[in-house]
C-alpha cells in the first residue's frame, strides 16, 4: 500500500493537541493506538515527521534538561500546527466519505456480479 508514512503526520498533530507537550518517545508509545492504518509505524518515521513539522512551523521543541537522566526533546503544537490539524481533519473526512462510496460500490458489484458480467460480454455472431 505504499506511502503510508504520510498518515503519521495527522496522528502526531492530534496526539500533541491532546497532550499539550510530549517527548518523542512518549508519542511513539501512543502512535500505534491512534494510527489510521494497520501498518506498523516505525520510530524513524515519527522523528522524520516531527523534524518536518518543526521545520514548517507546526511544532516547536526544546531540550528538557531538568529531569534525571539524559536531556530529552519535548515537543509542542503551535497555532499553525493546530490549524494544520483542522486541515487534516477536513481532508480525512473527505477521504473517509470517498472510501465509503468506493466500498459500497464494490459491494454492489459483488452482489450483482453475474448480471454485470453477462451484459458486458458481447454475444458471438453466427457464421454466415
Amino acid at each position: 500500500m505504499g506511502n503510508l508514512y504520510r498518515f503519521v503526520e495527522p496522528v502526531v498533530l492530534l496526539l500533541l493537541k491532546k497532550k499539550g507537550r510530549s517527548y518523542g518517545y512518549d508519542l511513539g508509545n501512543d502512535l500505534q493506538s491512534h494510527a489510521l492504518t494497520d501498518a506498523a509505524i516505525e520510530r524513524a518515521a515519527l522523528y522524520r515527521t516531527l523534524r518536518a513539522l518543526e521545520a514548517n512551523g507546526k511544532v516547536v521543541s526544546e531540550w528538557d534538561t531538568g529531569s534525571s537522566g539524559p536531556a530529552r526533546r519535548v515537543y509542542q503544537l503551535t497555532r499553525q500546527g493546530e490549524e494544520h490539524l483542522k486541515e487534516w481533519a477536513a481532508v480525512l473526512e473527505h477521504v473517509a466519505k470517498s472510501m465509503s462510496r468506493f466500498v459500497k460500490a464494490t459491494r454492489n458489484l459483488e452482489r450483482n456480479g453475474h448480471a454485470a458480467r453477462r451484459k458486458a460480454t458481447p454475444k458471438a455472431k453466427a457464421p454466415r
